[in-house]
């Protein structure tokens, strides 16, 4: 990928690559805490034939919509309002697939798709649920392309739709007609993760009020998954240019330093993300951030940065051993590697790479790297 490409992928979606890992973590450890060591439009009118209701079932209602047709956006556009009303207006004229299908061809040609596909998945989402009403419904016509950000939009929308009010009683059901509660599935995950983004938009991005309502889920699983999707999106409107007070660039921790313990480990598996963003992504300087950060969440930390040096070099493995080599001894090192491991595994759904990776790495990291390749793969 050309060094245009890269920067602005820097810039737009690297942060959501801790999607998956938040997963495996929960996943793997699903009722105690995780062992530590290892986002030219055209003139829209709308009509709403059906109307909307906080109510969990199995239906399907598909609500009718007129809408002015939206041409493609020119080729190289960099305007995300017209990517938007293009996709929304593919969503609910045609399908989500036919959504997908010209957000891949653009993601093809265009950087700035690139950057900015998972807010996008997003948008596709949120429409959906003008088609899909139902949790089970809307999910069954996704698409994971770009980090299940499409998954998170339907979460969005459905949170906005309980209401502030309601959604401390409803929360714990919203989920339940998603298949593979009990093996704790990706699009499980993906549901309660989804939560968390959706707290934050209708708390008006109050942190620590959502982060509280994810305890309302039933299952330490549930919660650390929905404390998640709080900090990613915490980090999301800080990369759109929106003004966050939960970020501080002048303490790029916060605030994984000022919530209790049950909140911590999700919130060390985002920040190195922010922490690079800061430091205008100096690796050496965000290792020595890891080092400061408060015992017992190192390792963490270190794995996230494992994750963000797969992440900013498209899972190049020369390069990504590069940026985990910056570690001043072995437990940061290893550390790293583990973290970039599952990045691949992620990134290529095969263990493959990953343990191409780990055949280039010195002698005394490849145990600990081929360890967790097999034993990430295995839950994937």
């Amino acid at each position: 990928m050309e060094k245009e490409k890269i920067v602005n992928l820097l810039k737009g979606v690297a942060v959501v690559l801790a999607v998956i890992v938040l997963w495996s973590v929960f996943k793997v450890f699903p009722e105690k805490k995780p062992e530590t060591i290892v986002s030219n439009s055209g003139e829209k009118s709308q009509e709403v034939i059906a109307t909307t209701s906080p109510k969990i079932s199995s239906t399907t209602t598909v609500a009718k919509k007129t809408i002015k047709e939206v041409l493609p956006c020119p080729q190289g556009s960099g305007d995300f309002n017209c990517y938007m009303d293009y996709y929304e207006y593919l969503t609910l004229n045609k399908s989500v697939a036919e959504a997908f299908r010209a957000m891949k061809e653009d993601f093809a040609k265009n950087s700035y798709v690139v950057a900015q596909c998972h807010p996008l998945t997003h948008v596709i989402g949120r429409v959906a649920t003008e088609k899909y009403k139902e949790v089970n419904e809307a999910f069954k016509y996704g698409d994971p392309f770009c980090w299940s950000g499409y998954y998170h939009g339907v979460m969005e929308k459905i949170i906005e739709k309980v209401g502030i009010s309601k959604v401390s009683e409803n929360l714990d059901s919203i989920c339940s007609l998603i298949p593979g509660k009990d093996s704790y599935s990706f699009d499980y995950y993906n549901c309660v993760h989804g939560l968390g983004h959706g707290l934050m938009a209708i708390t008006e991005n109050e942190l620590f009020e959502s982060l509280k309502l994810c305890d309302n889920l039933s299952g330490f699983w549930e919660q650390g998954s929905c404390h998640g999707g709080v900090y990613m999106e915490n980090v999301i409107i800080d990369n759109k240019g929106e003004k966050t007070k939960y970020l501080k660039p002048e303490d790029p921790i916060y605030p994984c330093n000022a919530v209790g313990e049950k909140y911590k480990t999700s919130c060390y598996l985002m920040q190195t993300s922010y922490a690079l963003k800061v430091s205008r992504q100096d690796f050496s300087k965000v290792f020595e951030i890891c080092r400061s950060v408060e015992e017992g969440y190192r390792a963490l930390c270190l794995q996230s940065l494992g994750r963000d040096a797969s992440g900013q070099t498209s899972s190049n493995a020369e390069a990504t051993r590069a940026k985990c080599y910056l570690g001043i001894d072995h437990s940061e090192k290893l550390n790293c590697v583990i973290g970039a491991a599952k990045d691949f595994i992620s990134y290529f759904h095969s263990a493959v790479e990953a343990k191409n990776f780990c055949s280039i790495i010195s002698d005394d990291l490849i145990k600990g790297c081929l360890d967790t390749t097999v034993a990430y793969y295995r839950s994937f």
